[in-house]
């Protein structure tokens, strides 16, 4: 009896050792090897979801950089004609051509002319500020060349080239072409305008309104030259009665204190 008590016991504890079985402890341990694949994908599916967050903010950035890139400037200035300048052919004199300029925007705006032939070519005025809503009518002088063999080029496109840039700035200033080396990075390219030579015995609507336009910028001119009309006082007047009046006034003060000493000494 004590034999087998002790082997119930022996084969209790043997199987009390092997309560789980072997199935089990598999299941248990895929089961852990399963949770840490598991949380491994979880992690590496996080990792590539902030890659493609990373990736596709980068683009959206890079598109709308780009986007940005390719919409047109807005524009200042507005200018007409708004891409070309007419002149007259009349080979060996110097001609003229003429452009609208036209503040659109609500500040004020300084614009700045540049051409690709500066020793034959010269504007008036280069530069100036406009007020908003302002517009000015700008002369622009280019001698033409006589071309070789005399043969009269019409609607010809002349290479030469003008450029207008326009800047913003803050009120009323008087203008200097360093506004535009000191603001560099706010300097706005408003127009590149191409040089068209016309016909001037032939009528045109184009040379029509050049004609115009040239009558109109010199009558402008004419009224810049004319000293501004007295419309107040004069200052000067204004001080010499001033001056007058003290005089007057110092002169009667001597003289009663000349009376006032004449009767203290009597």
């Amino acid at each position: 009896m004590a034999v087998d008590s002790e082997k119930s016991g022996a084969d209790g504890k043997a199987w009390s050792l092997c309560k789980m079985p072997f199935w089990q402890t598999s299941i248990a341990s895929s089961s852990s090897s399963s949770t840490s694949v598991a949380s491994a994908s979880v992690s590496g599916q996080s990792q590539i979801h902030e890659a493609v967050e990373r990736s596709s903010l980068h683009s959206s950035n890079a598109v709308s950089s780009m986007a940005k890139s390719l919409l047109p400037t807005r524009r200042r200035l507005r200018l007409d004609p708004p891409n070309k300048l007419f002149f007259p052919y009349e080979p060996g004199k110097q001609v003229r051509s003429a452009v609208g300029i036209k503040n659109i925007c609500k500040s004020h705006v300084a614009f700045k002319f540049q051409t690709t032939a500066p020793k034959s070519c010269y504007m008036r005025p280069p530069g100036g500020i406009l007020s908003p809503g302002e517009s000015i009518i700008a002369t622009v002088f280019k001698f033409v060349e006589p071309p070789e063999n005399n043969e009269k080029l019409i609607d010809h496109r002349s290479k030469v080239k003008f450029k207008i840039m326009s800047l913003k700035v803050k009120g009323e200033m008087d203008y200097v072409p360093e506004l535009f080396d000191e603001q560099r990075d706010q300097v706005a390219v408003e127009q590149i305008l191409r040089v068209v030579f016309l016909d001037p015995e032939r009528p045109t609507p184009a040379m029509e309104k050049l004609k115009r336009q040239l009558a109109e910028a010199e009558a402008a001119l004419e009224t810049r030259k004319k000293p501004p009309e007295d419309t107040g006082p004069r200052i000067v007047g204004g001080e010499g009665l001033v001056i007058d009046e003290w005089k007057e006034r110092r002169e009667r003060y001597l003289a009663r204190q000349q009376q006032v000493e004449g009767v203290d000494s009597v």
